[in-house]
C-alpha cells in the first residue's frame, strides 16, 4: 500500500532538512529568501513559508526580520509537533518517526484491560511495545508506546526491529482488513520510573498519554495504542473548519 500523498509544504519542508543535513545549507548560514524558494520550487509564498514554519519547529532555523532565516542545526531536536485533521496524517506521524520495538508478546487479558480492550476475559493478544524517535538514536525518544493486537491478527508479521510503517496498516497488508475509524483520546499524566528510564527523562516529569483505538467498518477494535509523551518532547494541533454552507444567515 503506497503512502498518501503529502502537502506540497512537507514536500518543501523534508526537501530543506535533506539539503541542510547534506550540508548544502552550512550551520550559522542563511538559507535562501522566501521569494528565492518561491522561485527555485514553482511554489506560492503561502507553501513556502509554511515550510519554513516546520524548519522552525524541528529546531533546524531561526527566522529573524531584516536578517533571513539561518540555519540552527542539522538533526532536528527531539520534540515533536503533531498536526491531525485525518487518518492520513497518522500515516505522516508513523513516516516523520520511526518506532523500534523491543518487546512483543502473547498477553492473556484481565480486569480493567479487558474493559479497555472490549476483550473477553482469558483472551490471548499480542502486546508489542518500543519507542519512538526522530532522527538517530543520539537524540532522546518522543514517547514510549504499548500496542496490542486483537486476537484474530496477533500472527502479523514483520513488526520485529526499527519501522516507519504503521502497525495497522501490517494488518491491513496481511489479513485483508480495513481500518475505517480511530478514535483518539488525550489526558494529562506523570512518567513512572519504569517508563522516565526508558525514555531518558525525570520519573514524576508531566506527560501526555496519547490513547488511539482502531477500528474496522464494522466497528470491532483491531488494535489499541497507548502513548506515553514527556511533556517538553511532544505537541498536538488540530485546525476546525467551519462549515458556512451549514450556517444560518444571521438574524434568522
Amino acid at each position: 500500500m503506497s503512502a498518501p500523498p503529502q502537502p506540497r509544504y512537507r514536500q518543501v519542508a523534508q526537501t530543506l532538512v535533506n539539503e541542510i543535513q547534506s550540508g548544502r545549507y552550512p550551520v550559522g548560514e542563511l538559507i535562501p529568501t522566501e521569494m528565492e524558494l518561491c522561485e527555485q520550487f514553482g511554489a506560492s509564498r503561502f507553501t513556502v513559508r509554511e515550510a519554513i514554519k516546520q524548519l522552525v519547529e524541528l529546531g533546524l532555523v531561526s527566522r529573524q526580520a531584516g536578517v533571513g532565516t539561518k540555519v540552527l542545526a542539522r538533526n532536528p531536536k527531539s520534540n515533536y509537533r503533531q498536526v491531525m485533521q485525518d487518518i492520513s496524517d497518522l500515516r505522516q506521524y508513523t513516516a516523520d518517526t520511526e518506532l523500534e520495538i523491543h518487546d512483543a508478546r502473547m498477553m492473556i487479558v484481565r480486569g480493567d484491560l479487558c474493559a479497555t480492550l472490549e476483550a473477553s476475559e482469558g483472551q490471548s493478544w499480542l502486546r508489542i511495545e518500543g519507542i519512538r524517535r526522530i532522527g538517530d538514536r543520539k537524540t532522546p525518544p518522543i514517547c514510549l508506546t504499548e500496542i496490542y493486537i486483537h486476537p484474530a491478527f496477533r500472527a502479523v508479521q514483520n513488526l520485529g526491529g526499527r519501522s516507519t510503517v504503521p502497525v495497522y496498516m501490517r494488518i491491513e497488508e496481511q489479513f485483508g482488513e480495513r481500518v475505517s475509524e480511530v478514535q483518539q483520546q488525550i489526558r494529562a499524566a506523570t512518567l513512572s520510573r519504569r517508563i522516565a528510564a526508558q525514555l531518558d527523562a525525570r520519573p514524576g516529569a508531566p506527560a501526555l498519554l496519547v490513547n488511539r483505538f482502531y477500528r474496522n467498518k464494522r466497528g470491532e477494535l483491531i488494535e489499541a495504542a497507548f502513548s506515553t509523551h514527556p511533556a517538553d518532547r511532544f505537541s498536538y494541533s488540530q485546525t476546525f473548519l467551519r462549515d458556512w454552507r451549514s450556517a444560518s444567515p444571521e438574524g434568522k
